[in-house]
């Protein structure tokens, strides 16, 4: 059974940074994709950024482009998302989530998710 931890948020200022780690367990499939979304207070949850093991080219929604970073460390089957210069709209619950059949984009359907941690950005 797939395990995924979240940890690493809470609360900044703006214009501060956070790192965000998953702790994947609990797979042997070699192709895969992860990725990190997250979900503001009332409202839906989103795609953040992606990687998988086909492509290495990572991906971001715009609104995150420039200011956070996925990354991978395989021997340690864990996933980060290292965010720089913070803002406000960027408090949500932060998800990681594994798909192990994807089209185009992790989209979040049939994937295994974590608990979620929450990242709160003052102004």
């Amino acid at each position: 059974r797939v395990h995924l931890v979240e940890s690493g948020g809470g609360s900044v200022q703006a214009g501060g940074s956070l790192r965000l780690a998953c702790a994947a367990s609990g797979y042997t499939d070699s192709s895969f994709c992860m990725a990190w979304f997250r979900q503001p207070p009332g409202k839906e949850r989103q795609r953040v950024a992606e990687m998988n093991t086909n492509s290495g080219k990572p991906y971001y929604v715009d609104a995150v482009k420039g200011r956070f970073t996925i990354s991978r460390d395989n021997a340690k089957n864990t996933l980060y998302l290292q965010m720089d210069s913070l803002k406000p709209e960027d408090s949500a619950i932060y998800y990681c989530a594994i798909q192990f059949e994807w089209d185009t984009h992790c989209s979040g359907k049939d994937a295994d998710w974590g608990q979620g941690t929450q990242v709160t950005v003052s102004s």
